[in-house]
């Protein structure tokens, strides 16, 4: 029972995951016609244009922000940039409060809420008329992922807690998250032009509901009063003190670093450095979900043979990153910018699935095994790659170039990843304070302690 009900879990986070990112993704052909429409019409509202009659109706993240005629394209390219980069901001601010509350009161009512907080944010996306309300839903978003990705994760490491399993359950859900993000925009882009702007997030609404619905099913939030018994959790201002923590949210957001600011940027080089078509615009992307599943399933492998080497796997993903990010500029078509991109997608998936365990690991040996504040920290660094991509990385190739955006996003990469040598003797660390280690040296004084001696003696 226990193993039937941990994997439904996992496909419950696996769902909510792929619905964040879908949701993220699903918009891009439809927005550019929407602030089109309002600058024709002069007003919030109007009725919407086929994606393809539109410069950035190839369905990728990546062909944002679109590009309008002079008088009023700046204005607009600010309008989107603010509107995708509102989710990341309010996640990067609620992710503190959302990991404390988590450690509090358990995974699940926090992953049940944000879902609640999804499926409203995808329902407002489906009505919205004018530029406030879709403001208002993506914002609504990022708080709704402020709670399901950080509890979601944090439910996976809780209950697979011994490895390889862990790494392998956290591989499944970065897979997951790859899919969400690749697959929406010709999901979102076929059922617009063909059934209309809400049947996309109408469906995305639906799964959202029935998502919610299995995790009631399967661990009620009601029925887990368990978790007033649990260890109180590190507060997440001592976990970002701690210096290996501190090493790896530093990876995780310099690595998705170029990923954030080259979909912004690279569509409209990519017109007019090579003349490249709407469809290969809209198709640049989409060969890198295979890359990036290989990376996960080559470092889940590696890890279970050698899980001493799980910084190496981060440092050797940052270098394919760093040497990626640099070769971009260097293509002159379509098939030699794809090369590159898969390259970068292949590189953050070693990073994220070698240091994703690493910190429930560290969390396991330094402090006490309570996951979601040392989570929160890794969607704050995620956070910050991706409220920040929007809004500076036009800024930064209109003042400085392409060439040297590319050229410093990988030039950090490389220089960081010798800093993962820090992490070269995490492996060898035993339990200090952590959880297990109380309840060996102390006698029960609950029934969570009670139930865990008897798990420990079994």
């Amino acid at each position: 029972e226990a193993r039937r009900q941990r994997r439904l879990l996992l496909v419950v986070v696996c769902v909510a995951l792929l619905l964040d990112n879908m949701l993220y993704m699903v918009i891009v052909p439809i927005i550019p016609d929407y602030i089109a429409t309002m600058r024709d019409r002069g007003v919030a509202a109007g009725p919407f244009l086929p994606a393809g009659l539109n410069e950035s109706g190839g369905g990728n993240r990546s062909l944002l922000p679109a590009r309008y005629p002079p008088a009023a394209g700046d204005n607009e390219d600010v309008q989107i940039g603010v509107l995708f980069a509102s989710k990341a901001m309010l996640q990067l601010l609620v992710n503190p409060l959302s990991g404390t509350l988590i450690d509090r009161v358990g995974y699940e009512a926090p992953l049940l809420a944000g879902l609640a907080v999804m499926f409203l944010s995808t329902a407002t996306f489906a009505f919205a008329e004018n530029y406030a309300t879709l403001f208002a839903a993506r914002s609504l978003q990022g708080l709704g992922s402020a709670f399901a990705d950080t509890a979601g994760i944090a439910l996976i490491a809780d209950r697979y807690a011994e490895e390889p399993a862990r790494s392998r359950a956290l591989g499944t859900a970065l897979a997951c998250i790859s899919f969400g993000s690749l697959a929406a925009p010709p999901f979102g882009g076929i059922l617009y032009v063909f059934a209309g702007k809400r049947v996309p997030f109408l469906v995305l609404a639906c799964v959202c509901l029935l998502d919610g619905l299995l995790l009631l099913a399967v661990a009620p939030p009601c029925a887990a009063g368990a978790r007033a018994n649990m260890p109180v959790g590190t507060p997440i201002h001592r976990l970002m003190v701690d210096p290996y923590i501190a090493v790896v949210a530093g990876a995780l957001a310099t690595c998705n670093i170029p990923l954030a600011f080259l979909e912004p940027t690279i569509a409209n080089w990519m017109r007019e450095s090579m003349g490249a078509s709407e469809w290969e615009v809209g198709l640049t992307w989409l060969p890198a979900f295979f890359p990036h599943v290989l990376g996960v399933y080559v470092t889940v492998r590696l890890a279970a043979a050698y899980p001493h080497l799980q910084w190496f796997y981060g440092a050797l993903g940052m270098a394919v990153i760093g040497a990626s990010s640099c070769l971009v500029p260097a293509c002159r078509n379509f098939g030699q910018v794809i090369v590159p991109l898969c390259g970068i997608c292949f590189g953050i998936a070693l990073v994220d699935t070698a240091l994703l365990p690493t910190l429930a690991f560290l969390v396991d040996v330094r402090h006490v095994s309570v996951y979601g504040s040392v989570y929160a920290i890794a969607d704050i660094s995620y956070s910050v790659a991706y409220a920040l991509g929007p809004i500076v990385a036009g800024q930064i190739v209109h003042t400085m170039g392409f060439v040297q955006l590319n050229l410093g996003m990988g030039l950090a990469n490389v220089l960081y990843a010798p800093v993962l040598l820090f992490l070269k003797n995490v492996c060898q660390m035993k339990p200090s304070h952590s959880e297990r280690n109380i309840l060996l040296e102390e006698g029960p004084k609950g029934l969570y302690d009670t139930i865990k001696m008897e798990e420990h003696k079994g």
